[in-house]
């Protein structure tokens, strides 16, 4: 079988908080991607870069905007003038392609297979399937936060973590609804978490973080929400994108001399195709042996019966052979799917047979998942609509 696997000449997501702090002479931190390497621009406008600069740089903000991909970015340059018209270059983001798994590579300088959250849902010993955003069972439940403490379940320190410890002052400017949430504490904690509630007291606090010398981590989650409920390139999800676009431009002309900005996405999204959609929980033949089915519409978790998952690979092949690449754990982690090395304690969380959806295909669930189901734009594979990222730089 022919797998993608991750161009490991690409730089990854999970490299840009380090190279950042190390940018900014942070110590412990190594510089994993030459910031001021403009070699690899993917717009040639006239901008400053890292080695116009007094080294090291003082303050410095990486601000991800959710479900921004690259090729959503080219696409659409004529909606977003001051994004395609800053210097830098294209990340990958690592199988899932999705929030949870790119918050974490962010917050903790891992793949997916170092910091274990590998997808929208997935299984926890003695809970069963889990929502890493919403910290409950899935698909419904009680908060989880008191059985599976996110500090236990995600234990690695978090780069805001090393580097308040290095003396850093540390800001994360996100949704004021996301304080104290579980994904939060178990990828984004250390430092002062300041809760906001929209664009412009984003913008703000981001400007503030960086003329004070300090580093901040800032989000954004309105272009994702639209491409789901839309569709990415949709009129609303254009809209949305100048509104980003302003957000941006706002922090850049506040920056202080030496200040950075660093733009990045979690992942990008493709617009599904009706013809491609499988309905998992319809298809007979595909849940024989199964126990749980967590991941997302195209990032499929398969959890099966002792003793079953040879029967279960061979059918979820047969049938889904035009939908999704079907491979076992071990051939999944062979082919470097979550990152060059998995965690002992994050093995179990990968399905025992794992499904990434090809072209626009869809793997739903109509019934245990209505609501995710009906989106329009959808995430979490390894197409490279999903996966290159851009990192756009900007000095002041």
């Amino acid at each position: 079988m022919n797998l993608p696997r991750p161009d490991v000449d690409t730089p990854h997501l999970a490299d840009v908080v380090p190279s950042v702090l190390a940018a900014m002479g942070v110590g412990g931190f190594e510089p994993r991607i030459d910031l001021a390497d403009s070699s690899a621009a993917r717009f040639a406008a006239p901008h400053r870069h890292l080695a116009d600069l007094a080294e090291p740089v003082a303050g410095a903000c990486v601000l991800l905007i959710d479900g921004l991909g690259a090729e959503l970015l080219d696409a659409h340059a004529e909606d977003a003038p001051v994004l395609a018209g800053l210097p830098g270059r294209t990340l990958h983001v690592g199988f899932p392609s999705t929030t949870a798994a790119g918050l974490a590579a962010v917050g903790t300088g891992r793949p997916s297979g170092g910091h274990g959250m590998v997808g929208y849902t997935f299984r926890l010993p003695d809970v069963g399937l889990i929502n890493a955003l919403r910290w409950r069972p899935h698909p419904w439940g009680e908060d989880l936060r008191e059985v599976s403490v996110p500090e236990r379940v995600q234990p690695l320190a978090t780069n805001f973590e090393r580097a308040e410890s290095a003396g850093v002052a540390v800001n994360v400017v996100s949704g004021a609804e996301f304080i104290g949430s579980g994904l939060t504490r178990a990828v984004l904690r250390g430092g002062r978490y300041i809760g906001v509630h929209g664009l412009g007291d984003l913008a703000s606090e981001v400007r503030v973080a960086v003329a004070g010398r300090g580093f901040c981590y800032g989000y954004h989650g309105d272009l994702d929400l639209l491409g789901h409920v839309y569709g990415p390139g949709s009129l609303a999800w254009r809209m949305e994108l100048r509104q980003v676009d302003r957000l941006v431009e706002s922090i850049v002309e506040g920056l202080p001399p030496g200040g950075l900005l660093a733009v990045v996405a979690d992942h990008g999204m493709v617009a599904v195709d009706p013809v491609g959609t499988v309905d998992l929980d319809a298809a007979a033949a595909l849940l024989e042996g199964v126990v749980d089915i967590g991941g997302e519409v195209r990032a499929r978790h398969v959890y099966v019966r002792e003793g079953a998952a040879d029967d279960v690979l061979a059918a979820w092949r047969e049938n889904l052979a035009d939908q999704a690449w079907v491979v076992s754990r071990d051939e999944a982690i062979a082919a470097g799917w979550f990152g060059g090395a998995v965690d002992d304690r994050v093995r179990s969380r990968i399905g025992d047979v794992v499904a990434a959806a090809k072209g626009r295909a869809a793997l739903v669930r109509r019934t245990v998942e209505p609501m995710e189901s009906a989106l329009l734009g959808q995430h979490g594979s390894l197409t490279s609509a999903e996966q290159r990222v851009p990192l756009l730089l900007a000095y002041g």
